[in-house]
């Protein structure tokens, strides 16, 4: 699928992956460009500086009132929803099980309920139509796990299980699916200069929103801005006790430096 003179929502819109998103859609023509976010003023900001095309939506991807709220508000300005970017999330914080309750919860709700209410919202019309695009941020995390935080890990496996069940469900009714795998973006959630654009290093969020409109366009499933995430995968699935005991030490180390 092409952007050009499509309506796109982009949760997470205000800063990195999402506004590198916004930005290339609007770049690439697309006819309306609905910034979503829980900070209101800095998506305002991006609309403004996109200009007309683009509108800013205050939405907690927490509460499904809200993400049905934005549908609605995105089909009201620009009459329907032709692209939907489930790209919100929390980095939390590190430990394993013996994280508190709400922390887990949290984490669930924005990094697997999200997807599901999104999906509620706008999926059935894209599929009356036989024709949509939905997109799931999982990071690189839903494919190999990490090893500081167990609610991420979790939640981004559950982010791209979901996002594979929604594509054999729907993709033979014109609903495009495509999961988004980075590893580390120069965001809020990683400091850094963005200076590799290596296969490990650290990208921007152009870099990373130029791979999704390539993958868009061939309508792969997987979105793999960082080409090693690919070759852990398979190196994973050719012997998984061996790439667990990998993880093991470097959990390990991890421990060690902490």
């Amino acid at each position: 699928m092409e952007i050009r003179d499509k309506v796109a929502i982009v949760t997470g819109a205000a800063s990195g992956i999402g506004t590198g998103i916004a930005k290339r859609f609007a770049q690439d023509g697309a006819r309306g460009v609905v910034l979503a976010d829980l900070n209101l003023a800095p998506a305002e900001a991006l609309a403004q500086s996109i200009g007309p095309a683009a509108m800013a939506v205050r939405c907690d991807v927490g509460r499904e009132a809200d993400i049905q709220a934005l549908a609605l508000a995105a089909r009201r300005r620009f009459g329907q929803v032709d692209v939907y970017v489930s790209n919100a999330g929390i980095i939390g914080r590190a430990g394993g099980f013996e994280l508190e309750d709400a922390l887990w919860e949290q984490m669930w709700r924005i990094h697997g309920m999200a997807h599901i209410w999104a999906a509620r919202a706008v999926v059935p019309e894209m599929a009356a139509r036989g024709e949509g695009y939905f997109i799931v941020t999982a990071s690189a995390a839903g494919l190999l796990n990490i090893v500081e935080s167990a609610p991420y890990g979790v939640t981004k496996h559950a982010a791209l299980a979901f996002a594979e069940w929604l594509r054999i469900a729907y993709g033979r009714r014109g609903v495009r699916v495509s999961c988004l795998c980075p590893q580390a973006v120069r965001t809020g959630m990683v400091p850094g200069d963005g200076g590799s654009a290596g296969q490990d290093g650290i990208l921007t969020p152009e870099q990373v929103a130029a791979e999704v409109t390539a993958t868009m366009r061939d309508e792969r499933f997987l979105i793999l801005p960082h080409p090693q995430v690919l070759e852990y995968f398979r190196a994973k699935g050719q012997d998984y006790d061996r790439w667990i005991g990998g993880m093991q030490k470097i959990h390990a180390r991890h421990q060690q430096a902490t």
